[in-house]
């Protein structure tokens, strides 16, 4: 877990490269996965951390759209240019494109705003939701098996994972629910910096969302044959938490249809401020549907 951790904060230690083009260039490196992809949580944190770093002043990140194009290699850099599209007198917004061997792997634009007054609402954070420290962990529920998957979401993870209910690493959802939630949190302390907070939380927000909609067909991680890739990511920041204290991460799907399944996600913090709200397509090809 300390190795995952420190990965993690290598990761999104972005720096600036010496390469000058009308754009901003950065450079990060990928975190090593069993199976030799960039995890998708990956390039957008650190996407979002790269547009972060050309924003003067107090103006955290509010919404983010992404695009993954490509397949990224885990063994390979990123390069990361960012567009500065417009400066406002409240909001500016960038354009980061995730490069490797030339070719763009993520595509996002992200906003940014001042800390303005305004209206304020929240939807309520569900009731009886079990306590956190009462769920298995990841590693109690796949823990012991010999496979390099199973082993690295258990053992190798920055992210401590619970589901609250049984998880569908193996076993489906008998009732076909279209919806599910966790608990998730930061193994160890983050520094005390919004924009890292908020790029962590954007990390965490890619693990299990499309879970949604393996539930409501009866599907596991495990399903023979079943091909699954996320294709865009939105997400909108509402109000600042911290990524190393526990998250509750509501997930439910509206759709599925022609290989495609869309999943919305809403983050709590534990006191029930609503902090993120998230929206993910993938898609999710099963042998014979």
């Amino acid at each position: 877990m300390t190795d995952a951790f420190t990965s993690l904060l290598a990761a999104l230690d972005i720096t600036e490269s010496a390469v000058r083009t009308t754009e901003d260039i950065f450079v990060a490196p990928s975190i090593w996965t069993p199976l030799g992809r960039v995890f998708g949580g990956q390039v957008l944190a650190q996407s979002l951390v790269a547009a972060s770093r050309t924003i003067e002043g107090d103006r955290p990140a509010h919404s983010m759209h992404g695009y993954f194009l490509r397949p990224g290699d885990a063994n390979q850099p990123i390069t990361f240019s960012v567009d500065r599209i417009h400066d406002g007198r409240s909001f500016s917004t960038r354009r980061t494109q995730a490069y490797q061997n030339g070719v763009p792997i993520l595509s996002m634009i992200a906003s940014f705003q001042t800390d303005d007054p305004g209206l304020d609402h929240q939807i309520g954070m569900p009731e009886g939701i079990p306590d956190p420290e009462s769920l298995p962990t990841t590693a109690d529920v796949i823990g012991a098996l010999d496979h390099p998957v199973a082993r690295s979401w258990a053992h190798e993870r920055p992210f401590d994972v619970r589901h609250i209910s049984q998880p569908v690493y193996l076993q489906a959802d008998e009732s076909r629910a279209a919806h599910q939630a966790v608990w998730v949190r930061a193994v160890s302390r983050l520094p005390d910096d919004p924009v890292l907070h908020r790029a962590a939380l954007a990390y965490a927000s890619d693990y299990s969302i499309l879970e949604a909609v393996f539930r409501r067909h009866g599907l596991t991680w495990m399903t023979p044959g079943m091909k699954v890739a996320s294709l865009d990511h939105a997400m909108w920041w509402h109000r600042p938490g911290r990524a190393d204290e526990w998250v509750l991460y509501t997930q439910e799907s509206p759709s599925a249809t022609g290989g495609r399944g869309l999943a919305l996600g809403r983050m709590f913090s534990q006191d029930g401020t609503l902090l993120a709200s998230i929206a993910q397509e993938g898609t999710i090809r099963v042998p014979g549907v």
